[in-house]
């Protein structure tokens, strides 16, 4: 990425400036965080399936295209490689009971099934046929390779999409900010908790770090997963895809995803390196999204 001095990206926690008017409501005003609601009795009209409650939109989810959210992602895909039939549907994380996304209400049952109990639920409903393997008897190697995107990648995408203002004004308030709410005050709180709440996560772990740095180390990152795939379908030599790779991939096709709408996406453009993460990509892309 170019450092321009007209772009401010130098820093990335220069961009998290709050005009002093909008401090002066909040200091008077304070956010605060509600318990989240219970689950809606206003249930789907199809209780006989499972339902999955993701980050998307009501088209996307009447035709089961992928989230926009990389965590609902992951799940979305897991399901789909357990031959678990469900039903995709809208929502938020206030709106679900664990207060964030995604969980699973399944058929005939009031019991939502929250992302943390998604892999044990799944092992007692996959068609035997296309069950995938547990991550329970994956190696302990697998645990790095996980980290590498819960840090390295996670934070690249972060700063992407919530610090990168561009990015911020054009993919992450259309797709988080502006379904919430049309009220102007409203909207402002929503964009203040999302960047808030991006920035306080990332400092947790890279308090000096430039946005290149961000960025380099999503890059080293993917690069160790490209050589962990090496020639092989699926990672760690699996014969049919895991969480791992519903993990990786969630990520990756959202980078490569020009439906995103990104404005300033160098990791595009790098990881569009790695040809055989592309493929396993498009490979998953193809089995699961496309008719």
């Amino acid at each position: 990425m170019t450092q321009d001095s007209n772009s401010g990206r130098r820093d990335w926690r220069d961009m998290f400036a709050v005009p002093p008017v909008i401090r002066q409501v909040f200091a008077k005003f304070p956010l605060s965080t509600y318990a989240a609601n219970a689950l809606p009795t206003r249930s789907p009209t199809h209780r006989d399936q499972h339902t999955l409650y993701t980050w998307t939109t009501a088209e996307d989810a009447s035709a089961n295209k992928a989230s926009f959210n990389p965590t609902c992602l992951k799940w979305q895909t897991y399901l789909l490689f357990q031959g678990i039939p469900f039903r995709s549907r809208p929502s938020n994380n206030h709106a679900s009971p664990s207060g964030s996304l995604p969980f699973l209400l399944p058929a005939n049952s009031s019991a939502p099934v929250p992302s943390t109990k998604l892999e044990a639920w799944s092992s007692t409903h996959s068609n035997s046929k296309n069950k995938t393997p547990s991550s329970d008897t994956q190696s302990s190697r697998q645990d790095v390779y996980a980290s590498l995107l819960e840090h390295a990648v996670r934070r690249a995408w972060l700063y992407l999409l919530y610090l990168d203002p561009d990015n911020f004004d054009h993919v992450a308030k259309t797709l988080y900010v502006t379904p919430s709410s049309s009220n102007t005050f409203v909207a402002m709180t929503i964009s203040y908790q999302l960047r808030d709440a991006a920035t306080q996560e990332l400092l947790k772990t890279t308090p000096a770090a430039k946005a290149q740095d961000i960025l380099d180390e999503a890059v080293d990152a993917f690069s160790a997963l490209s050589t962990l795939l090496g020639e092989d379908t699926w990672f760690f030599g699996n014969k049919t895809p895991t969480l791992f790779d519903a993990s990786v991939f969630a990520y990756t096709h959202l980078l490569l995803d020009e439906d995103m709408g990104w404005r300033h996406n160098p990791l595009a453009d790098r990881l569009a390196t790695f040809y055989n993460l592309v493929d396993h990509r498009n490979n998953i892309l193809r089995d699961c999204y496309r008719s």
